[in-house]
């Protein structure tokens, strides 16, 4: 019997540490908890004005309070809604210049008494520009400017010395993030509305389709499922490296199976050598798996992944081969241990 595994043991100069760790982050924790319960419906009432907003959403706050609003302005213009972050001790050295009335003002500070925000404030007015205001409570400076105010409450920022702005950013930044993703919701934001501002990275490349990732042309092996698999191997041998399976057509060029490089091994192991000179219809896998070159990567690699396999089809609406998908290209976007030995393709086509 094995034995049972034993927790890891903690340095003892390292408790001191996790114990605060854990504590400010069960702090902060309570403060989003607290600001999910209290939101009420000026939150509404916000978005009914972004959604409303015929400019851009504008950004500002000081400090920490800026660096929160630039996440925020950036996470409203990823989601459909075009923002950008005005630092307000450049607005008023002329950059006000590029607020409109058409615009909606998005300001960030806890204290709602922030100086550099405070001079912003008669400008503001005097432009016409809608303003919302993200501070403790409506009964400060700002709150008392603003057209909307989304009260944070007051809350102990975290640590020791309770100086640092923690609590306070923290529940900004949650709120901007619901802000931003409810007006996506309601403006009806879609996965392809997505993938046309996120084109880079492994984000880019699971929110593409598949026709723009399979592989296609050369770097396909195709063969009439008539072949004897010698055939189709000296048929198909090329100076670069191409796709590790075959794809096997009739008649009508219609996809009825797949013969891959671990076929072939398999085959080698048994020392079928006779085999080679037999049809090919003998050893492929019928009826693979497909995918439409319309459909979205990222179900492809969850096909790759649920049926542990390498090599996907791509078919057009008559069953006809187009593309591949291999599991080399896409493999960076596989979850965690699904990347390891795969089984041969299963006989269970996928449909659209």
């Amino acid at each position: 019997m094995n034995a049972p595994l034993s927790e890891p043991i903690v340095p003892a100069a390292d408790l001191g540490r996790l114990r605060s760790a854990k504590q400010i982050i069960a702090a902060e924790s309570d403060v989003l908890q607290q600001l999910s319960r209290e939101l009420d419906v000026q939150f509404s009432a916000a978005v009914d004005l972004l959604l409303r907003c015929r400019g851009r959403i504008i950004v500002t706050g000081m400090g920490k309070a800026g660096l929160i609003g630039q996440k925020i302005a950036a996470t409203f213009s990823s989601t459909g809604s075009p923002a950008h972050f005005l630092h307000p001790a450049e607005a008023v050295h002329g950059d006000l210049g590029c607020i409109a009335a058409a615009d909606v003002l998005l300001a960030l500070s806890n204290s709602g008494e922030t100086d550099e925000i405070v001079r912003l404030l008669p400008s503001i007015k005097q432009s016409g520009t809608s303003l919302i205001a993200v501070t403790s409570r409506a009964t400060n400076t700002l709150g008392a400017a603003a057209d909307i105010v989304l009260a944070l409450g007051s809350h102990s920022e975290v640590g020791q010395l309770q100086l640092a702005p923690t609590a306070s950013t923290t529940a900004m930044l949650a709120m901007g993030d619901a802000l931003a993703i409810v007006v996506s919701e309601e403006k009806g934001f879609t996965r392809a509305d997505f993938a046309r501002f996120h084109p880079g990275g492994s984000l880019g490349l699971q929110l593409k389709t598949v026709r723009e990732s399979m592989r296609r042309g050369d770097a396909l092996r195709i063969a009439d499922e008539r072949q004897s698999i010698r055939e189709v191997l000296v048929g198909h041998r090329g100076p670069d490296r191409r796709t590790g399976a075959v794809m096997l057509v009739n008649e009508q060029g219609r996809l009825t199976g797949l013969f891959t490089d671990s076929d072939l091994a398999r085959l080698l192991e048994r020392r079928a050598d006779r085999q080679l000179d037999r049809p090919i219809t003998e050893v492929m896998t019928p009826a693979p798996i497909t995918i439409s070159q319309q459909a979205q990567l990222v179900d492809a690699v969850a096909l790759l992944s649920e049926r542990r396999i390498s090599e996907l089809p791509v078919v057009d609406d008559a069953g006809k081969p187009v593309g591949l998908i291999d599991i080399t290209d896409v493999i960076s976007l596989l979850p965690d241990g699904s990347a390891g030995d795969r089984a041969a393709p299963q006989s269970i086509p996928f449909r659209q």
